[in-house]
């Protein structure tokens, strides 16, 4: 059974480590423990990795956020995967730094990539994990601030919450959402 995940994020190294990128982060991470590296493909860069007999489809979108539907409805199509079995993972402000939390489906909570795949594939019932970045900044900067990377103080949390959302990205294929929901959704911020 195959699976697509799909981290969200902005292609560049001048993007590379800031707060909107941290789907890139934990599809690096899931892709780095299991050897797998990725490769340019249409709309995104991409790679595969098997784990207890499912194929995970790795895929980060290079059509920057607010495109990130276009990259979405074309792998879909492209592997054939029903919305389903489709994992985004984004940001998210409204959430303390590091906090995971897993949704079988919502809206975009103002979130412009979940937005433009909203649009896309004409449907919110798809899971997404939503991986806090915190909302620490003056009114009118959520711009400048989710485009700058975490502080030093942070990293050693959002590394753990990483590693956290690798084992939730391999756990989802092979036990369901709502056991998975029930298993990660009681975490916040690590220690």
């Amino acid at each position: 059974m195959k699976y697509l995940i799909v981290g969200l994020g902005n292609p560049g190294p001048e993007y590379a480590d800031t707060r909107h990128n941290i789907g890139f982060m934990v599809l690096d991470a899931l892709a780095g423990a299991s050897g797998a590296v990725f490769r340019d493909g249409r709309y995104g860069s991409f790679t595969e990795v098997k784990y207890a007999g499912k194929l995970l489809v790795l895929l980060k979108p290079n059509t920057f956020m607010n495109l990130s539907g276009k990259a979405v409805r074309y792998w879909m199509e492209q592997e054939k995967v029903p919305l389903e079995r489709v994992l985004v993972i984004t940001d998210d402000i409204a959430l303390p730094t590091a906090t995971l939390r897993l949704r079988a489906q919502g809206s975009d909570g103002g979130h412009n990539g979940l937005k433009s795949i909203n649009a896309l594939v004409q449907s919110q019932q798809y899971p997404r994990l939503r991986f806090g970045v915190g909302n620490n900044f003056a009114k009118g900067h959520q711009a400048d601030y989710v485009l700058a990377p975490f502080e030093q103080e942070e990293l050693h949390a959002v590394q753990l919450s990483i590693e956290r959302a690798v084992e939730l990205c391999k756990y989802l294929p092979i036990h369901g959402i709502g056991a998975t929901m029930t298993k990660y959704n009681k975490y916040s911020t690590p220690e």
